[in-house]
């Protein structure tokens, strides 16, 4: 990936913007298919068919497109930021997103309110 020429990058090599177009794109085409395995031979519980998964709600389905969108425009941020603060700095900023997740659910949702070590295990 060309960090250095967003408007004309080196022969053979993306821009960031090409890349997440790229990237988003695998996603969307392998989430059709990781869908259909685990609909049909689901981790837990009884198997669905596509029938079901559209009978959700619309509220159900744009909260999971708006995930899937924060998602990317993090990603997005993260691949040009890299180009100014380098890719190991960049990287590590874009994995402290999952500890902010983790401290959201636990601080603000109160997850695991009311858990006992029996629970866990």
């Amino acid at each position: 990936m060309d960090l250095e020429n967003f408007e004309a990058p080196a022969a053979g090599k993306m821009t960031p913007y090409t890349a997440f177009v790229v990237f988003a794109t695998g996603i969307f085409a392998s989430n059709l298919l990781f869908n259909a395995i685990l609909m049909r031979r689901p981790l837990e519980g009884a198997p669905i068919s596509f029938s079901t998964y559209f009978r959700g709600t619309p509220k159900v389905h744009l909260i999971g497109v708006l995930g899937g969108c924060i998602w990317g425009l993090g990603n997005l941020f993260n691949l040009i930021a890299s180009g100014k603060a380098g890719p190991a700095i960049s990287y590590g900023l874009g994995q402290g997103a999952t500890l902010v997740a983790a401290l959201w659910g636990v601080l603000v949702w109160k997850e695991f309110k009311g858990a006992t070590l029996a629970s866990a295990g």
